[in-house]
């Protein structure tokens, strides 16, 4: 298979694990914890459902698929929106408020970059969940590009730093699952690739860097400064927050030891747990490939076949775009 089927799948398969139990507790998972694939639940939708986490992700990958253009991604965000487009079942059953209020701003006409918005409040993990398939355009392009297009992206829906500088994070970190990196040397290197470039380049405030401590480990005060994977599980959130959904899926995928067990962990931390199995999935996926992904749950996804058309068709692009950059390298 792909980068493509690794991301697209590992997003899908993490999120519908997780749509059934949606704003259950973590005690209340700790006593019924999620150990398959389940159906209606939260949303009272069949077992292999996938949330807006996954249709959005489609959306922005079937625009990479001809090309970055952010009219068409936005266009797209609205066909979701409105008609339904990549949708599970032919309608929307879920949507963050941000997300919500951006597509309505893009429908008005907004620039897609500026739909999204930029108060501290605005933070939530609905530009993250989606980020993924941008890795793969991304991939060969120099730190520079890689975070102006990582803000343009995340800016249709959040475009607050913080939002943007937690998807910079989690796409350097696939970059580098992607470049072969065992997981703890892959986290070892994003960290010192991103601190390197925000001492670069003055892209935000300290305040904001400090914020993200606990993953690039500088020292704030009398925080402490280690690795988020030395964290205990009570240390760890599971909310809809974009900081506490970027440490949660980091403290899954290094704490694990599998796909299998990377998503059910996420899923057991309780609250927003399809878009934490969603980021944590995708990462996964990366890690451990497609094969990796248990069969029985793949052949459950809703639109199975069409996601694996979408998966074909970015890998072909992907290759493509990445022929054509060897040519003019030479």
């Amino acid at each position: 298979m792909s980068f493509a089927h690794d991301v697209l799948f590992g997003v899908a398969v993490g999120d519908a694990l997780g749509v059934p139990v949606e704003f259950k507790g973590r005690d209340f998972l700790s006593k019924n914890p999620v150990t398959d694939m389940l159906g209606y639940g939260t949303h009272n939708q069949p077992p292999g459902t996938w949330s807006d986490d996954s249709s959005l992700t489609f959306c922005l990958a079937e625009m990479l698929c001809k090309g970055y253009d952010l009219r068409d991604l936005a266009n797209r965000f609205i066909r979701w929106r409105k008609y339904n487009h990549w949708t599970p079942h032919g309608h929307v059953f879920d949507i963050g408020f941000a997300t919500s209020d951006a597509i309505s701003d893009l429908m008005r006409g907004v620039l897609p970059v500026m739909a999204g918005r930029t108060d501290e409040q605005s933070n939530g993990n609905g530009s993250l969940m989606r980020i993924l398939p941008l890795a793969l355009y991304v991939q060969n392009k120099p730190i520079e590009k890689r975070f102006q297009y990582t803000k343009e992206v995340s800016s249709l829906t959040h475009g607050h730093i913080r939002s943007v500088l937690a998807c910079f994070i989690y796409l350097e970190y696939a970059l580098q699952l992607m470049a072969g990196k065992e997981k703890f040397e892959a986290f070892t290197e994003m960290r010192q690739t991103v601190n390197d470039f925000l001492d670069e380049n003055a892209v935000c405030s300290q305040a904001e860097i400090d914020k993200f401590h606990r993953i690039l480990q500088n020292p704030v005060g009398e925080y402490e400064t280690k690795p988020i994977y030395q964290y205990t599980e009570n240390e760890i959130a599971s909310s809809g927050y974009v900081l506490h959904s970027l440490e949660a899926s980091f403290w899954c995928l290094l704490n694990s030891n599998s796909y299998e067990e990377t998503v059910l962990k996420a899923v057991n931390l309780g609250s927003d747990t399809d878009t934490t199995a969603a980021i944590a999935g995708g990462l996964a996926g990366l890690l451990y490939g497609y094969e990796k992904i248990p069969e029985k749950w793949l052949n459950q996804l809703a639109r199975k076949d069409d996601i694996l058309n979408l998966a074909n068709r970015m890998k072909a692009n992907t290759e493509l775009g990445m022929r054509i950059a060897a040519r003019k390298s030479v």
